[in-house]
């Protein structure tokens, strides 16, 4: 685990809770829209179509109702900075349950009674309330930052997969970014290469001297959804180069060996 940075990022808990909320929503009804042939869409998540990735839409916010229906952790254990390093191992289980939930259900209907009762839920529940997670329990505010991540990256496969064009709600998206672009910056603490995401994020990672004032030497810029793609493994550093998707210049300015953040 990379080490911590001594001033983390605030995220305000009502916008979060507001976001993952009207995000969730758009899912949904997007969902509620797709055909049998749409969903036999293949995906590039591997063997998944259509289907299976939105049935998996399904558990971003599903196993939270039911954590909220438990009791309480004594103690968070999982802080949000070390969520980001911890997902990597959990592909063969998410892959198990999407897989087994898309054979048993419709997946418009999954994702529509966890849409019915999780704005409920998460209002009767305090933003330092523990919840148990697949990777240990976490703060709750803190858990629904997650979930922006997820909502997003699977928003934008979605719309890949099926031509749609669902809509990002902005504080979703931007807390998404935000969160990726911290998790880089502490797997490669440092300050020779500033990363812009704008409007959303700026950052400063890689060992080497530390730009102080002026323009850096090194600088990395994207935009939001493609450093979502970048951070999360669903483009490569030399393919969104080529695309001219990512500006890179100095000699530090080369993140391909630091990507993905999110497996």
């Amino acid at each position: 685990m990379p080490p911590a940075r001594k001033r983390l990022r605030a995220y305000d808990p009502v916008k979060t809770r507001t976001a993952v909320l009207a995000q969730f929503e758009q899912v949904a009804a997007a969902v509620a829209t797709l055909t049998p042939e749409q969903l036999a869409l293949p995906t590039r998540l591997g063997d998944w179509t259509v289907r299976e990735l939105s049935a998996h839409l399904s558990t971003v916010l599903g196993p939270l109702l039911e954590s909220l229906a438990l009791p309480e952790p004594p103690k968070a254990e999982v802080t949000l900075m070390e969520w980001p390093f911890r997902t990597a191992g959990a592909a063969a289980g998410v892959d198990e349950v999407a897989v087994e939930l898309a054979a048993g259900a419709a997946p418009a209907e999954l994702i529509a009674d966890v849409a019915a009762r999780i704005g409920d839920a998460l209002g009767r529940a305090p933003d330092d309330r523990t919840v148990p997670t697949r990777f240990g329990p976490m703060r709750l505010a803190d858990h629904l930052v997650t979930r922006t991540v997820e909502l997003v990256v699977h928003t934008d496969d979605l719309n890949d997969a099926t031509g749609l064009d669902i809509p990002f709600d902005r504080h979703a998206l931007a807390t998404a970014v935000r969160l990726l672009a911290d998790a880089l910056a502490l797997k490669a603490p440092g300050g020779s290469v500033e990363v812009r995401i704008p409007p959303y994020a700026v950052v400063q990672c890689v060992e080497g001297p530390r730009h102080t004032r002026g323009t850096p030497p090194n600088v990395v810029e994207t935009d939001p959804l493609t450093w979502v793609r970048l951070a999360t493994g669903r483009t490569g550093w030399a393919k969104a180069l080529e695309a001219a998707k990512v500006s890179a210049s100095g000699e530090r300015a080369d993140l391909a060996a630091l990507l993905p953040v999110l497996s």
